[in-house]
């Protein structure tokens, strides 16, 4: 299992209320994304070096609770699925001291060739070390 990014809300992911700003919770979830590729060994250096690169393609958001000035917070991802040139996520935005969901998504990235910026296949050898995440 891939451990959840964790933070704190600071007053930059608010607006004047307090609360997080909606786009704030993609911020998380693409940081959350991102280490897990990182935790399967696929670092984004890696990504350049053979010319690929996952761009988001679909996003289906709900948002639960709101998150407020202070909170302690885990962003989490799980692969959910993976075809030839996309990779499929379920991410969780919740309360890291009390679990409260605060927004979920579902989120579709596409695989691209960087130089060509055109759909490429996603290398078998990634998805291989994706799905041993568990």
């Amino acid at each position: 299992m891939v451990e959840p990014v964790r933070a704190r809300v600071y007053l930059e992911d608010t607006d004047a209320g307090g609360i997080v700003y909606h786009t704030t919770y993609l911020r998380y979830m693409e940081r959350a994304r991102t280490e897990a590729l990182r935790d399967a060994g696929i670092e984004q250096s890696y990504t350049f070096q053979h010319d690929l690169s996952f761009v988001l393609h679909s996003l289906a958001v709900r948002f639960h609770a709101a998150a407020r000035l202070d909170d302690q917070i885990e962003a989490s991802c799980k692969l959910t699925e993976a075809k030839a040139a996309s990779l499929s996520f379920r991410q969780e935005v919740r309360n890291s001291v009390s679990g409260e969901l605060y927004c979920s998504a579902d989120v579709v990235v596409a695989c691209i060739s960087l130089s060509k910026q055109r759909p490429r296949r996603v290398p078998p050898e990634l998805i291989a070390r994706l799905g041993t995440q568990g």
